[in-house]
């Protein structure tokens, strides 16, 4: 296959051009290098290869979708937005930059894509109590949280609620201007599919971490964080409890799904949009996260769980990998246990 990667210098982007190359498919690579993302030595000296354009431009891009099979569309702002002052980068290079690159596509005759989403497009994850069964709780108090009541109360008794896997079919709840984004980007996809007509399929990523990962800023993910602590000498710093639950999916393995989901859509009928979870399938709690990066590290100390928490942070977040093993034939072969160990002493990116 011919396929157009764009953030194919960024995080996710650079496993992934390494795995379609692998598997034998020509690439055509474009980023921006945005600086939220690349060092200035990145964008002063940009990788051999990369053609450095503005996902918002696409439409001047004509010859670059010649003979294009797919496009794997992940470039992007991540993150979850520092300040409200953040809303209009994620709504022009997100929103804005993936209606562009739909609009080009159909332009140009490509009618297949592969979207980057996020789990965050869930917000609050499933719940279910012992005497009640599912349920769907409101936001967490200030109060309770002070107070250290950190899991999500029943609405019916009250009592503590367990967590339970979520599926594609759950209701989406964004949390954050990212998030809104995130959602943004896969209803232009399924709109674009019905217009076009095309074909999409759109990734709702977990924690993705691995080599290459960002360090050091505030777009880092928490895994990133707790190795630059333990790097100063400083123990992992935990919000809450650390019971919180969530799915680390290694960089590879997202790499991968890619792959499957680009093999899948090329050969999907038109006019058809599916979501995929891309996760692990082996929950940890986020103390244990801190636990297995200092394991890795040869420093074996135990986290500090401060209590402190933030507004609007969700208690748990796990999916089911069930339809993108069942549909696409992706499923994870890194566990979180010895990836993150790994992780621990992997190359970062400045």
């Amino acid at each position: 296959m011919r396929i157009l990667l764009t953030g194919a210098a960024g995080f996710i982007g650079t496993a992934t051009w390494r795995e379609l190359v692998t598997d034998g498919h020509d690439v055509v690579a474009v980023d921006l290098l945005i600086p939220e993302a690349h060092a200035a030595a990145t964008r002063a000296d940009p990788p051999p290869g990369v053609h450095v354009l503005d996902v918002r431009e696409a439409g001047a891009w004509g010859d670059l979708f010649q003979g294009v099979d797919v496009v794997v569309h992940l470039a992007a702002m991540v993150g979850a937005g520092v300040t409200a002052a953040d809303l209009p980068l994620y709504a022009g290079h997100n929103d804005l930059g993936t209606a562009a690159v739909l609009a080009a596509m159909h332009a140009e005759g490509v009618s297949r894509v592969v979207q980057a989403s996020s789990m965050v497009v869930y917000g609050e994850g499933r719940y279910t109590c012992p005497e009640h069964g599912p349920q769907s709780p409101g936001p967490r108090t200030r109060e309770d949280l002070d107070r250290g009541a950190f899991d999500d109360p029943c609405p019916v008794c009250g009592g503590p609620l367990d967590w339970a896997l979520v599926d594609e079919d759950a209701a989406l709840d964004p949390r954050s201007s990212y998030a809104v984004s995130k959602v943004a980007q896969e209803q232009y996809a399924a709109a674009w599919c019905r217009q076009a007509p095309g074909a999409a399929v759109s990734l709702r990523y977990h924690n993705v971490y691995g080599p290459g990962m960002p360090r050091d800023t505030p777009y880092s993910g928490v895994a990133a964080m707790f190795r630059s602590s333990l790097e100063r000498g400083e123990p992992p710093t935990v919000y809450e409890d650390g019971r919180q639950m969530r799915d680390f999916v290694h960089v590879d393995d997202v790499a991968r799904a890619n792959l499957a989901a680009a093999r899948a859509v090329v050969a999907a009928d038109l006019a058809t949009h599916r979501t995929y979870n891309v996760a692990s399938g082996h929950p940890i709690a986020i103390a244990d996260v801190a636990r297995a990066v200092a394991h890795g590290s040869g420093r074996d100390v135990e986290p500090t769980v401060t209590g402190q928490y933030r507004i609007g942070d969700v208690r748990h977040i796990v999916a089911s990998p069930a339809r993108a093993t069942a549909e696409i034939g992706f499923t994870a072969r890194v566990t979180p246990d010895e990836g993150l160990a790994a992780f621990a002493t992997a190359p970062l990116r400045a």
